[in-house]
């Protein structure tokens, strides 16, 4: 099927029962895969997520002169061998650039490796302003000529370093985006860069764990204040496992919840997730955690409340388990309130929410979610990745049937979602692109 042909056709109302596997993390495997255009040897990713966003990165990388082998594992995760030895241009222009926002991250990587680096605009999801401006004023303080966001000509930047130096960046808000773009350049830069009010994310954190292991010299990442002293070369040749994806995990908690079902979820970080975890105890959820494993379940006597949330940079609540939890807010009692502090246009998915009964308000970036006794089918779109996953969790929980049109974008970041709630017991299809099933089964 073309990637827009499709929909999800999901009948709810059947609570998720067992046992599910996390898949690598997309935030940091597309970070790590650009920064592998970096290295002089080869390297060996494991725990890839096979999910369209990958494959795009991949497809960008090979325009660049890259070599890739890409094998499914027993996990039904990708192992991806890696050879960026034969990279001869540092122009990323092709269609693929656009497709998604994380071929930014290229900028900052070919910048390290040529000295020089052109690229197209990102794409990605649409859910606000979303500039690259403190990305190009960290490598202008790194001597990168071009880097001036009025000079981005017909939606490509050129940038070019002769040569890179390291250098103290300030960033005036925390950005991941723009940390692990800084965190990039600096690896080979001369001399070392300070980036100060850094993001924290656990996908930063694996990006530097991934080029230390390379043979860059990366301190302080998981801090608000990371030293990077650059290198002369990056030999590689090693082996490295990607981490579970947190916003995998957590929408599969909140998939759990809203069905009133019975799920351990596996391969996972617990501590990553804490700031789902704690809110939802607080609503009345039973979450239980082992080393590697977090249970959600709900006692039958327990009632579930509503509560107030907040986006925030990590270890804060993250923006993109917002749209999946104002679904577990629908669902409770009283009155609840999501704020919205890290993008200003993430509510654009609402009104496909308000037609399987949702009662929300919005007022500027502030949703108030009134409880509701449940869900009801309808057709609704997917507007973005998340809250694609979104309405996938309202309509396991929805009753009658749900057509989730745009069904492409959630598969951009999540690994063969519909086998894995198949598993869990949903009822759920992929089906030729809707125009009004709902209506003629009506």
């Amino acid at each position: 099927m073309d990637e827009s042909s499709y929909s999800y056709k999901i009948t709810g109302g059947v609570p998720l029962k067992g046992d599910i596997n996390i898949s690598g993390s997309k935030n940091a495997v597309l970070g790590i895969l650009a920064a592998a255009m970096m290295i002089d040897g080869t390297c060996t990713l494991e725990n890839v997520p096979d999910i369209a966003d990958v494959r795009v990165m991949i497809e960008i990388c090979q325009s660049l002169g890259a070599k890739f082998e890409v094998n499914e594992s027993s996990e039904d995760t990708l192992t991806v061998f890696i050879d960026p030895r034969d990279i001869n241009t540092y122009e990323a222009t092709g269609p693929g650039v656009s497709r998604i926002r994380a071929s930014y991250y290229l900028l900052g990587a070919l910048l390290s490796r040529c000295g020089k680096a052109t690229l197209r605009m990102p794409g990605g999801c649409d859910f606000g302003q979303r500039p690259i401006d403190l990305h190009l004023k960290a490598f202008k303080l790194m001597g990168a000529k071009g880097a001036d966001p009025r000079k981005v000509n017909g939606g490509v930047i050129t940038l070019n370093a002769a040569p890179l130096h390291g250098a103290k960046v300030f960033l005036d808000i925390v950005s991941v985006g723009a940390t692990i773009n800084i965190m990039l350049a600096a690896t080979k830069a001369q001399g070392q860069t300070i980036i100060v009010n850094a993001a924290k994310e656990p996908h930063i954190v694996d990006v530097a764990n991934f080029l230390n292991s390379m043979g860059a010299r990366i301190k302080g990442a998981g801090t608000d204040t990371i030293r990077i002293t650059g290198v002369s070369e990056l030999p590689g040749n090693f082996t490295y496992s990607i981490i579970p994806d947190q916003i995998e995990a957590g929408t599969y908690m909140v998939a759990a919840a809203t069905t009133g079902g019975d799920v351990t979820i596996h391969n996972v970080i617990p501590t990553h997730m804490d700031p789902l975890s704690s809110k939802m105890r607080e609503m009345g959820y039973t979450i239980d955690e082992g080393d590697d494993y977090i249970r959600v379940y709900k006692d039958p006597e327990e009632e579930i409340w509503g509560t107030n949330f907040k986006t925030a940079p990590y270890p804060g609540f993250p923006t993109d388990l917002q749209p999946q939890t104002v679904v577990l807010l629908c669902l409770s009692k009283g009155l609840s309130k999501m704020d919205e502090d890290v993008w200003e246009n993430r509510y654009q998915y609402i009104p496909e929410l308000s037609k399987m009964g949702a009662d929300i308000n919005i007022f500027d970036h502030i949703a108030l979610v009134n409880g509701i006794d449940c869900f009801y089918g309808a057709e609704v779109r997917a507007t973005d990745l998340r809250a694609g996953a979104a309405m996938v969790c309202a309509a396991l929980a929805a009753e009658g049937t749900t057509y989730i049109s745009d069904a492409y974008r959630i598969d951009r970041g999540y690994q063969k979602i519909v086998e894995k709630l198949r598993a869990l017991g949903a009822q759920i299809e992929v089906v030729e692109d809707t125009s009004s099933f709902v209506d003629s089964e009506a």
